[in-house]
């Protein structure tokens, strides 16, 4: 696994050693970021189900200012920290260990807060497409984008809360959906 684009192009980053955490592919995370490149560049990302944290890498690569990764798993967490240190790029992200509806309860009780530009999931493939974008569309700006990876044999809805959907794209095994929020 590494880097596909951007500075930090070609960076190995480690792999998980237990086979419940499904990385994304390289080719898949090169064709999310190619859709997304014209809002890269100083974007807010939040990685939801971060895994790895191969997609937040990537986004930071090609130009977000910072990255904040959603895990409740903490040998995922102890991973996704040895591959920011990997790339250098601790200065711009920060994780949050918790349950991702419990983390973006808290996201949205902060006074500060301020709604992020792009958010990416990639929940377990058990997890039903509408429940892991349940609540997501309090956390992501008016112009944002949620990108939601699935399991290419289950379905996307095409609401959820406040997000519509706006496009999909097959890969293999996989499948990216896109929404937009509708307020």
């Amino acid at each position: 696994m590494r880097i596909v684009a951007g500075s930090l192009k070609g960076r190995r980053l480690a792999a998980p050693t237990w086979p419940d955490l499904r990385p994304t592919s390289d080719k898949l995370r090169e064709t999310l970021f190619n859709v997304l490149a014209p809002r890269l560049e100083g974007a807010r990302v939040l990685e939801l189900f971060a895994g790895t944290g191969a997609l937040g890498l990537e986004a930071v690569s090609r130009g977000a200012a910072s990255v904040l990764f959603v895990e409740s798993d903490r040998r995922a967490q102890a991973l996704i920290l040895d591959n920011i240190r990997r790339c250098g790029v601790a200065d711009r992200c920060a994780i949050i260990r918790a349950e991702v509806a419990r983390a973006l309860k808290r996201l949205r009780g902060q006074p500060d807060f301020t709604p992020f530009d792009i958010v990416l999931l990639d929940p377990p493939y058990g997890y039903t497409p509408a429940f892991a974008l349940d609540g997501v569309d309090a956390v992501v700006a008016g112009q944002g984008v949620v990108v939601l990876e699935r399991a290419r044999r289950t379905p996307a809805p095409d609401r959820v809360g406040g997000l519509e959907k706006q496009r999909d794209l097959a890969s293999g095994d996989s499948a990216l959906s896109w929404y937009a929020t509708t307020t």
